[in-house]
């Protein structure tokens, strides 16, 4: 099954080209650009390297968030137009998922990371069981909040991701040795990791797949509590 994964939804862009049991190609880049105008071109240049045509596409997977609003709204809309257009199945996967992958060898929790600003952080628990698993589904949550719900675990806990340092004095004054930090290699989420959960889970239908955001924008948020005042008076 030629699969065509794509992540957008953090400062990491990443596509890669899996087929079965091989990975074809993989591009990804970790600077603060505008995936609207890096993405297609980046898709384009790696099915051109690899000697292969969109008609030859089987599956598309996108990193679905939670992230960047704006980077997961690109990934999005990219993958559902692909599929849509190719009349290929989509699968979305959630953008900590694919990166909990980066931590299979690690004998314990695994709990990705991504910075939500004001000490917050997306975030989930996962464990690797002959294959990745969710222990705790994911969540937008204060860190201290989060590191004190894993201290109940009495286990180890792994932490990848390019944000993890901005909360690692927090995670560690309250796990103490039972938190382990992942080394830089590991802490971009790799869109061939992306293809290969998403060959292994069912499509849904392109028009239906929306982003997961988790919370509301800001910009969304002060829109709706306005609209509750009006609504009261």
């Amino acid at each position: 099954m030629k699969t065509l994964a794509i992540d957008t939804s953090t400062d990491t862009l990443g596509v890669a080209l899996v087929d079965e049991d091989k990975v074809i190609g993989e591009i990804i880049t970790n600077v603060k650009k505008n995936h609207s105008v890096r993405a297609m071109p980046a898709v384009e240049t790696l099915l051109k390297g690899c000697g292969m045509k969109p008609k030859d596409l089987e599956r598309i997977v996108v990193a679905k968030g939670p992230g960047s609003y704006t980077g997961v709204r690109i990934g999005v809309t990219i993958a559902k137009t692909l599929s849509w257009s190719l009349n290929i199945p989509l699968v979305g996967v959630s953008s900590l998922e694919v990166l909990a992958a980066n931590g299979r060898f690690f004998d314990g929790y695994i709990s990705p990371l991504f910075d939500a600003r004001r000490q917050q952080v997306y975030t989930g628990l996962y464990k690797y069981e002959d294959k990745l698993v969710e222990a705790r589904a994911d969540v937008n949550i204060l860190n201290e909040a989060w590191a004190t719900q894993l201290k109940e675990l009495d286990q180890k806990v792994l932490f990848i991701g390019n944000d993890v340092p901005l909360h690692r004095e927090v995670l560690t004054h309250i796990l103490g040795e039972k938190a382990y930090f992942s080394e830089i290699v590991t802490h971009n989420p790799r869109p061939s990791e992306l293809a290969l959960i998403g060959m292994n889970k069912q499509p849904e239908e392109a028009h239906s797949l929306v982003p997961n955001y988790i919370r509301l924008a800001e910009a969304e948020a002060n829109w709706l509590a306005s609209q509750n005042k009006m609504s009261e008076r």
